[in-house]
């Protein structure tokens, strides 16, 4: 594999100064030759200039956050990260690859979870480039690869965990994603290894069950959200009762047998486990006795 190697350069402003002091001696000497006829002298000068003419190639511009890959007829000679102007060998190719930090959101993606269940989902991602001759020479185009592995990453990831907790299941992608965001961060990051490229962040930004079976999900949900609020008011009602029953005991306000216990507990439950506000009746049997 081909691995970065950082190549100093030399400053650009201190070889313009450089260049120029070059370039005036050499039409100097190229005006000297002219008005003394001095063939070989002149041949000499403008050779002279045209080599200075040729050093004049080998500037550069770096920008912040950009390093330049430099290649020398094919062969990768280095990299510099050091921005503004700079001066290189004027032979070698110099390729720009920026090391700003970017994000990309996948497509939507229609896949299967743990269970079988059809689901779509997306991501973020946040990456970088952190080694130049990976990501230029190990793959072939590597913002290209960064998406496609990214997206198979997120395709593989959600067949490995179901859309939502079951019993005996940890980890659910709706539940969980905190440890869904890590999981899948490690999963890109394996897979971009080999093109010099650092994943900082990956999260899902969109997560749904299939439109043919989003309405069969939602009734579901809201059945298990309807079973756990009766649960709930249930257990309550219960707790009610019994302190009800107890209170009554323990200050003497009226003795009650099994059966007047289990009418009182059985109107109880009515009322408060009842949807619809309950409608007093008043016993008056008793007076006519």
């Amino acid at each position: 594999m081909i691995r970065e190697e950082v190549r100093p350069v030399s400053s650009g402003y201190l070889m313009i100064g450089v260049l120029l002091v070059a370039q005036l001696a050499t039409a100097y000497a190229i005006f000297v030759s002219l008005r003394a006829m001095a063939v070989p002298g002149l041949i000499v000068a403008v050779l002279a200039s045209v080599i200075v003419l040729i050093f004049w190639a080998g500037l550069f511009m770096v920008h912040p956050n950009e390093a330049k890959v430099m290649q020398l007829f094919g062969k990768y000679v280095g990299t510099t990260h050091d921005s503004g102007l700079k001066w290189a060998n004027p032979f070698f190719a110099k390729s720009a690859v920026s090391t700003r930090i970017r994000n990309f959101e996948s497509a939507k993606l229609k896949v299967n979870d743990s269970r079988g269940s059809p689901i779509e989902i997306a991501a973020v991602v946040v990456w970088k480039v952190f080694d130049t001759a990976e990501a230029l020479f190990e793959v072939d185009d590597y913002e290209e690869f960064v998406q496609i592995q990214s997206e198979s990453a997120l395709r593989n990831l959600s067949t490995t965990y179901p859309y939502e907790p079951h019993e005996g299941e940890a980890t659910a992608l709706r539940s969980h994603p905190a440890e869904i965001a890590t999981a899948l961060r490690k999963e890109i990051q394996d897979r971009l290894e080999q093109a010099g490229v650092t994943v900082i962040e990956a999260r899902i930004s969109h997560l749904a069950y299939a439109p043919e079976i989003a309405n069969a999900m939602l009734r579901r949900q809201q059945a298990s959200a309807i079973i756990s609020a009766r649960q709930q008011i249930v257990r309550g009602a219960v707790g009610m009762v019994d302190m009800a029953l107890g209170e009554l005991r323990e200050h003497g306000v009226v003795e009650l047998d099994e059966e007047r216990k289990a009418a009182m507990v059985s109107n109880l439950l009515v009322v408060l486990c009842g949807e619809e506000s309950a409608q007093p009746v008043v016993n008056t049997g008793s007076l006519y006795t």
